[in-house]
């Protein structure tokens, strides 16, 4: 971890002013005018847009950065023979794990239809939800070994499905694999003008939060990080990562039982921790709903996904103050799966955005990284477009503008959805150096010009010029 910068930007348009120059001192903004002197090194902003970085409020790092060596079946045409031949050319000679799966491309899957594609090597493949792994036979031989958990299913002879049901810490602890690095994925963050995240696992345990600490102290992750998790987790004194919410999985399945759900609150509670749940369908919001509404919410508590929102819930949400961390890259990259796959009644609560602002609902912006693109800027354009992969225009009435969709990534990482942070003096000094203003930046190609974090320019375009005075 780096102690706090300093940093003189020049020539750069805040809040709409140009000509500006920034002072940074110890990782703060210390003065906002034209003209400035000093000794500190200089950034050249050439005359861009200075916002403030942004926060990608809920994604998954160590699932990201494992997804890089993984086979990505998302990107496949859905023929069987297609997606056996992709997973028996996986380089190597152990596990294969494979990754994006979706029944519309060849069907529910089983340990006999992958048997059918691979046998003679341990195959792994997620679906696309990351909700669900389902393992061939040879994989299965590995890892049921004692005691099986719930989240293994079975059939009703009792033989293993090959279906794995939010068994992600049992499957890990199953495993030999080596930890995945972070460092492509910290640098990639920071192109995007990213400068902090909250890993919304709920799988994190203190072993996870080592290994992302770590990833913090050694500059592999230059971002603030912000943690969930479902049991206990202490921050370490160094402030590599902060603790977020208490993380609560539904699953419209296998809904918890409605006291042991309230335990559940209490405990979030007793640790001074706000609680977020996942909740993606109406059948799962109604329920959560319900059970915030027995056990009480309190300010920064949030909705993860909010998948389907249907329109008489809204009223509700905006009257328990809770905040609504969405994704609307899915419109942009699954849209036309919708289109295909939801009942049209529910096709307008798809992924709201401009319609829980107008009722007073606190909505933030996140990727839910690696099951939709990363990059910030995806989800901006579409919160802003609101087009499907095809071009075709899925609740439009949702659309916001260009500048209320950059909104969603600039609430503070304790306050998502909240006043959206600006940049004036007293202000750390995590800043983002646009190339274009925000109604354009959406047609760029390299929207950020440099990323600043605390003082420090991590991630900078050739055409920015940082240089020590002279």
């Amino acid at each position: 971890m780096r102690a706090p910068g300093d940093l003189l930007i020049r020539d750069v348009r805040v809040e709409g002013q140009a000509g500006r120059d920034v002072r940074i001192r110890r990782g703060r903004i210390v003065e906002i005018g034209e003209a400035l002197g000093g000794r500190e090194p200089v950034l050249d902003g050439a005359g861009g847009w200075l916002v403030p970085g942004l926060i990608d409020h809920h994604l998954h790092l160590l699932a990201w950065a494992a997804m890089q060596r993984s086979v990505r079946l998302d990107r496949l045409a859905g023929r069987e023979p297609v997606l056996a031949r992709a997973l028996a050319a996986a380089p190597g000679e152990g596990w294969v794990r494979a990754v994006g799966y979706h029944d519309s491309l060849c069907g529910p899957l089983d340990r006999e239809r992958l048997d059918r594609w691979v046998s003679h090597r341990p195959v792994r493949v997620q679906y696309s939800t990351g909700s669900l792994w389902v393992l061939n036979s040879a994989a299965l031989a590995l890892v049921l070994k004692g005691p099986l958990p719930p989240c293994v299913e079975l059939d009703e002879t009792g033989r293993a499905t090959g279906r794995i049901w939010r068994g992600d810490a049992w499957l890990r602890g199953r495993l030999a694999d080596s930890p995945p690095s972070l460092a492509g994925i910290g640098a990639q963050l920071a192109a995007w003008g990213v400068t902090g995240v909250t890993d919304a696992s709920a799988a994190t345990g203190p072993a996870e939060a080592a290994l992302l600490a770590q990833a913090v102290r050694s500059g592999a992750l230059p971002q603030r990080l912000t943690l969930m998790s479902a049991g206990p987790l202490e921050e370490p004194d160094d402030g590599a990562f902060a603790l977020g919410p208490v993380k609560l999985l539904l699953d419209e399945h296998s809904l918890p039982d409605f006291d042991e759900l309230g335990a559940r609150f209490a405990e979030a509670r007793a640790r001074g921790r706000r609680i977020a749940v996942h909740c993606v369908t109406a059948v799962e919001l109604a329920f959560i709903l319900a059970a915030f509404e027995t056990f009480g919410a309190r300010p920064g508590d949030r909705l993860e996904h909010g998948g389907i929102i249907p329109e008489d819930a809204i009223p509700t949400l905006a009257r328990l103050g809770l905040t609504v961390v969405t994704q609307p890259a899915f419109v942009g990259e699954r849209g036309d799966r919708y289109l295909a796959d939801v009942d049209p009644v529910d096709q307008p609560d798809l992924y709201r955005c401009a319609s829980l602002l107008r009722a007073g609902v606190r909505v933030a912006g996140s990727s839910d990284a690696p099951y939709a693109s990363a990059d910030p800027w995806a989800a901006i354009r579409a919160a802003a477009w609101r087009l499907t992969p095809t071009c075709r225009l899925l609740g439009g009435e949702e659309r916001l503008s260009p500048a209320q969709a950059l909104d969603l990534f600039l609430g503070a990482r304790d306050d998502p959805g909240g006043p959206p942070r600006r940049v004036a003096v007293g202000a750390l000094a995590d800043l983002c150096l646009m190339t274009a203003p925000a109604e354009r930046a959406l047609f760029a190609r390299h929207p950020v010009g440099a990323t600043i974090i605390g003082g420090h320019v991590v991630f900078q375009l050739t055409k920015t010029r940082a240089h020590a005075p002279a």
